[in-house]
Order: C-alpha cells, then sequence, then structure tokens
C-alpha cells in the first residue's frame, strides 16, 4: 500500500451515514472518494481507478452484490466481502447457517407454496410472522393473527409474484415488550449495542423507533462473536431478541449497516471504528480473505 491510502466509498443514495464517514476519513488527512453508483460502469477488462479499499454501501442488495463481484475482479478489497453480503442478504440461508452452527434463533419454516405456507402458519400457531428472504428496513413484514388474515396475504403475495415473494420465510412471533436489541460487530470485535424501542412490534428506527444505550453483557458478546465467525466477519449489526425462557435469540443479520442513530446513545464513535477497519484493510487485504470455518458452537 501507498503511503497515502485510497479509500472509495460507492453509494446507492448519500445517507447520514456515507456523510459521516467521509468526515471521518477527511478528518484523518485520508483521501475518501464518494462515488454515486449511478454514475459508474463497471467493466470485467476495465482499467478502473485503483484503490486500496472500498466501502460498498449500496442501498440496493443487488447492486451491492454486483459492485463487490465486478471491484473483486478487478483486484480491489471491497468491505463487506461478497460472501458475508450473500450470506446476510438471503434470511434463508442466514438462519441456516445459524441453525448449522447451533446458534439461537426464533423457530423458522420455509414453503414455496399456498397451501404449505398456510399448513406451516398453522403448526406454529397465531400470531406468526411472514417475511420476504430478501428485504430491509422492515419492509413488507407481517404479523399474521388468524387463518383469514394468512390466507389473504399468501394469496396477495402469490398474485404480486415477484422475486421477493417466491420464497415465504415463517418466524414464530416472539413478543418483545417493546423493544429489541441491536449489537455492531467488526470482525470478532462487539464494539457497542442499542435498544430499539418502539411501540409498534416492528422495531426497526427506519420504522420510527428510538435508540438507548445497551450494555454489553457477556451473553450478548458471546453470540454476536459467534454469529460473526458463521458469516464471515466483516462489518456486521445483529438484531436479537430477548426471550424470557430462551435467552437472546439472533433475529437478523445485517451486512449493510446504519449507525447514525446509534453513536450519541452508545458513545461510540462507529464511523472511526469503521475507518479504522478499512485502513486496516487497505494496509493488509488478507483480512478479507481469513474465513474460519463453519463451526457448531453449542
Amino acid at each position: 500500500m501507498n503511503a497515502e491510502p485510497r479509500i472509495a466509498i460507492v453509494y446507492g443514495r448519500l445517507r447520514v451515514e456515507e456523510r459521516l464517514l467521509a468526515a471521518a476519513f477527511e478528518r484523518r488527512g485520508i483521501p475518501c472518494d464518494l462515488i454515486d453508483e449511478r454514475r459508474i460502469i463497471l467493466r470485467a477488462d476495465d482499467r478502473w481507478e485503483r484503490y486500496d479499499a472500498v466501502l460498498a454501501r449500496n442501498v440496493s442488495q443487488l447492486h451491492a452484490v454486483h459492485t463487490v463481484t465486478m471491484l473483486n475482479a478487478l483486484g480491489i478489497p471491497v468491505i463487506n466481502p461478497l460472501d458475508v453480503l450473500e450470506r446476510c442478504n438471503d434470511k434463508v440461508r442466514t438462519s441456516a447457517l445459524l441453525t448449522q452452527a447451533g446458534i439461537a434463533q426464533p423457530r423458522y419454516q420455509v414453503a414455496f407454496s399456498a397451501d404449505a405456507v398456510l399448513e406451516a402458519i398453522e403448526d406454529f400457531g397465531y400470531p406468526v410472522v411472514l417475511k420476504p428472504p430478501v428485504g430491509s428496513w422492515g419492509r413488507l413484514l407481517a404479523r399474521v393473527n388468524d387463518r383469514d388474515t394468512a390466507e389473504a396475504l399468501v394469496e396477495h403475495k402469490a398474485t404480486l409474484g415477484s422475486f421477493h415473494h417466491g420464497s415465504f420465510y415463517i418466524q414464530e412471533y416472539v413478543p418483545k415488550q417493546g423493544r429489541d436489541i441491536r449489537a455492531f460487530a467488526i470482525d470478532d470485535r462487539v464494539i457497542c449495542a442499542i435498544y430499539r424501542n418502539s411501540e409498534h412490534w416492528i422495531t426497526n428506527t427506519a420504522r420510527g423507533a428510538t435508540a438507548t444505550n445497551c450494555p454489553l453483557t457477556p451473553e450478548m458478546v458471546d453470540i454476536c462473536r459467534s454469529v460473526s465467525h458463521v458469516i464471515g466477519g466483516g462489518l456486521l449489526a445483529i438484531d436479537l431478541f430477548e426471550h424470557p425462557e430462551r435467552g437472546l435469540l439472533v433475529n437478523e443479520v445485517n451486512a449493510t449497516i446504519e449507525f447514525r442513530n446509534s453513536i450519541e446513545p452508545t458513545g461510540v464513535d462507529i464511523p472511526n471504528e469503521i475507518v479504522d477497519y478499512t485502513l486496516a484493510v487497505a494496509s493488509d487485504p488478507t483480512i478479507l480473505d481469513r474465513r474460519a470455518p463453519i463451526a457448531r458452537v453449542a
């Protein structure tokens, strides 16, 4: 790496997070190019600008996967790595990996037809949560309280017929008592966590939940490290439920983390932590290649 690393942030929408990251690099005196995905063309034989590391901050999960794929083909290290994105972007893959590793999570089932999904819902008992396997920000989630609602939702999704509605991910409903937890991990370091508080059963801050500090506990750190190990490290936001009998359950794992609402309540400079990690990757790209095998942790 050159004495002065070259860093870029590829984004789909210039949000507060991207501006905070650019400002953190600027405070270090490190050039950081903000690149709008709508203004670039990536070619396999391209002589693209050489960067020591790139942060893929695409809003679209598909665009993120394709950005990382093409930049990797040009020999440019990108955060998060492709395997991490692919494991996080599909809830079925995430849950299957957690199952394989013995990590506690809400019970779930996967079905592909209206009859099968109704059978799966009845097997769980009401209420249940119906999720699109691919999606974020709490969109297209539905809490199913009875058979009539289940039939209407299943018919609606089947009629829509898009990629997002091709598979049914059915999850047991876990009462949150007004909050859940989002923890932030960088490889095997858990740097902070927040409670996401809301009277609504969906507690995403994108849907209006408020953030307060959540003190890290040994149990929380252990489970988040296990998740990071299974997913492949990188920058992760890990969503946890507090179950009164079963302890912490992993709900979802996010690979393009949003942190604007988490800096003040936790007192942790999350952009600076991300800058540290990016510069470490720029100095030694093999950090992204150190993949621990999926192992059973319980």
